[in-house]
């Protein structure tokens, strides 16, 4: 349980979450919220989150930023939002501070096993993930001419998953996958390729019986979708 004296006023710049050796600072946009509170879970399967940290409107606000710091919170941690506002439908209003809402600045998103869309149960959760140490191994752009460029487009799941694909079942439907094939992509004249939706999205918003194969209903543009397998729905 986070005691109060590890809880600070935090700073709105940047958003999302940034990992200090402290702890992590958690900043969220939020203009017409009126009520902002971070949820903490244990666990990836919880329901409930296992502590509610309401953010006071005079420490924790910073023109529309609404903003924490955590002493003792490492990368890993799974969080949340809890945000009350106006319910006005037609304006574009529709808050409810009972829903658990995902951080739209998180690096990471899990969805739980038992994830159901169409019932109460484990919601998805937003994951700290610190970023700072990423080694871009001297990648640099290429500054192509257009003119010369020829772009692929392609579905990183599809790309790759049919056995025909001459990659291991480990390999198959993943981006190391799509890494592998960059030589046969060479030999055809390809010099970019542009994926379909790679970031998190629900894979269960879809007519009932079907999948969100494409993944164009994402929840989460700065988390890479992890997992493009059908759900197991009875």
């Amino acid at each position: 349980m986070i005691e109060g004296k590890d809880i600070l006023p935090g700073k709105s710049h940047p958003l999302g979450p940034t990992v200090y050796d402290e702890g992590v600072n958690f900043s969220l946009f939020s203009k017409h919220g009126t009520e902002v509170s971070l949820v903490l879970f244990d666990s990836t399967e919880d329901t409930l989150p296992r502590q509610i940290i309401p953010l006071d409107p005079i420490l924790n606000k910073t023109y529309h930023y609404w903003h924490v710091f955590i002493n003792g919170l490492t990368q890993g941690q799974l969080y949340a939002f809890q945000v009350n506002g106006p319910d006005e439908p037609s304006l574009g209003h529709r808050f409810n501070a009972r829903n658990i809402l995902l951080d739209p600045y998180s690096k990471s998103v899990f969805v739980p096993v038992s994830y159901v869309r169409s019932v109460d149960s484990p919601p998805m959760k937003s994951v700290v993930v610190d970023t700072g140490d990423y080694d871009w191994e001297d990648d640099q752009p290429l500054h192509r001419p257009f003119f010369q460029t020829v772009i692929y487009e392609m579905h990183v799941a599809g790309f790759t998953r049919h056995p025909n694909s001459g990659l291991s079942d480990q390999l198959r439907g993943t981006y190391k996958g799509v890494i592998e094939k960059i030589p046969y992509l060479q030999e055809l004249g390809i010099t970019a390729v542009e994926l379909l939706p790679v970031y998190q999205f629900d894979i269960q918003d879809c007519p009932p019986g079907k999948v969100n194969y494409w993944g164009y209903s994402p929840v989460s543009f700065f988390a890479p979708n992890k997992d493009m397998e059908p759900p197991n729905i009875h």
